[in-house]
């Protein structure tokens, strides 16, 4: 008889709608196909085939982008917005500071 093993932690599996993918990617590449579908026909009368099909492949890649990858359980935006919040919005050097609730209490503030 076959082996199947069965996952202890469930948190982990997700639900899948349609053709194996998730909610999340099926809105992720459907909106990436409602805009790279007709940007394509578009561009194709304007371009030859192969730039128009890779101007299409770069307009699809942020969408695939937000529907698959994944770290830390992390969808892509959080991961970006956490990156950029460590990069450029906290600062670097961040000052030890401490509040003082003895001083506080006794009426003597430093």
């Amino acid at each position: 008889m076959a082996y199947v093993p069965v996952p202890k932690d469930l948190n982990a599996v997700k639900t899948k709608a349609m053709f194996n993918l998730t909610k999340r990617q099926l809105i992720c590449f459907g909106s990436g196909a409602v805009i790279a579908i007709p940007l394509f026909f578009l561009l194709k009368s304007f371009l030859n085939v192969s730039a128009a099909a890779i101007v299409m492949i770069l307009v699809m890649v942020p969408f695939v982008l937000l529907g698959m990858y994944e770290k830390n359980g992390q969808p892509f935006e959080k991961v970006v917005k956490n990156m950029a919040e460590v990069l450029f919005i906290k600062p670097k050097q961040r000052p030890y500071m401490t509040n003082n609730y003895y001083a506080f209490s006794k009426g003597r503030i430093s």
